[in-house]
């Protein structure tokens, strides 16, 4: 736990006035899930997904994501060595622990598609034959807002594959009065330590899978879900799969809180990021959060 303290100390060092973004964050990769990142341009996306490869001290490959991009830019493919008179697969970027995908949203649906078996599986098929990725495996997106030019939206089968969909916002000003005052973000991040080791996280995730889950907490969940499903304000409600996304990031948030037992209050703290990107409204140009919010306060603890 102090290496993921120290972790979360060096996050708050680079990205200023934004603990409780930085606390998820990290609560999605002890969590082991998928992490997309989504606000406007400036505000500290792709900063956050390097410093969180960079304190997990795992490999990682940055892939800009464009329109032109192709599914084997990212997979790589088979090329034929003239000297051996044979094909040679060369691995694309996605042969790594961490993946960061900046501006997911700016690549076409066929690329966005080349990640669900990746992100899913944890390998990936190219020309009939299947490849295991490294271990672990994460993929940490960023995206603009949906309404920027040049962009896809994701589809819902890509969202669900994301643990956690985080926002930062505009920094509070005293925060950004900082930023402007201090050192450039790309000097500290050059000098960001590795606060875990691969053999850290593997065992902060499985004392966080182990956390306990009462009854009546798992009541609890199954009452939030079931309230998106009954609402008519949403098009579909939660999936079982969501369901069991919830369970897993408030077992890592309460590990990060320092219990070893989840209570309502950590299903609180994760529920909105977990579910507000699987939820699509019912009338045009609501916002899902408000939706989410007001579900939360009437829907009783166990």
């Amino acid at each position: 736990m102090q290496s993921l303290s120290q972790a979360y100390r060096q996050l708050n060092a680079l990205i200023l006035g934004k603990p409780r973004a930085l606390k998820l964050a990290l609560t999605c990769l002890v969590a082991r899930g998928h992490l997309l990142i989504e606000d406007v341009p400036g505000v500290g996306k792709t900063t956050l997904a390097h410093g969180l490869a960079k304190v997990t001290g795992l490999d990682y490959r940055r892939v800009q994501f464009t329109n032109d991009l192709m599914p084997a830019d990212i997979l790589g493919g088979n090329v034929y060595e003239r000297d051996a008179a044979a094909f040679r697969f060369h691995p694309g970027p996605i042969f790594t622990q961490v993946l960061l995908a900046d501006e997911i949203n700016r690549a076409s649906p066929k690329v966005q598609s080349a990640l669900l078996e990746a992100m899913e599986e944890h390998q990936v098929s190219v020309d009939g034959a299947t490849l295991a990725l490294p271990k672990p495996f994460f993929v940490i997106a960023t995206q603009n807002p949906s309404e920027q030019l040049g962009t896809f939206p994701l589809p819902e089968s890509q969202l669900d594959r994301f643990l956690m969909r985080l926002s930062l916002g505009m920094p509070p000003a005293e925060a950004e009065r900082a930023l402007y005052l201090g050192e450039d973000r790309r000097a500290l991040l050059e000098r960001l330590p590795a606060c875990l080791s691969p053999q850290t996280l593997a065992e902060l995730q499985a004392r966080a899978a182990a956390q306990t889950v009462s009854s009546a907490l798992a009541d609890y969940v199954l009452a939030l879900v079931e309230a998106t499903r009954r609402a008519d304000r949403f098009v579909c409600g939660l999936s079982p799969r969501a369901g069991l996304a919830v369970v897993a990031a408030a077992r890592a948030w309460s590990m990060l809180e320092g219990r070893d037992y989840v209570l309502p209050e950590d299903v609180k703290a994760v529920f909105a990021s977990v579910a507000c990107h699987r939820l699509v409204p019912t009338l045009p140009g609501a916002r899902v959060e408000d939706d989410v919010e007001r579900l939360l306060s009437h829907v009783p603890a166990a």
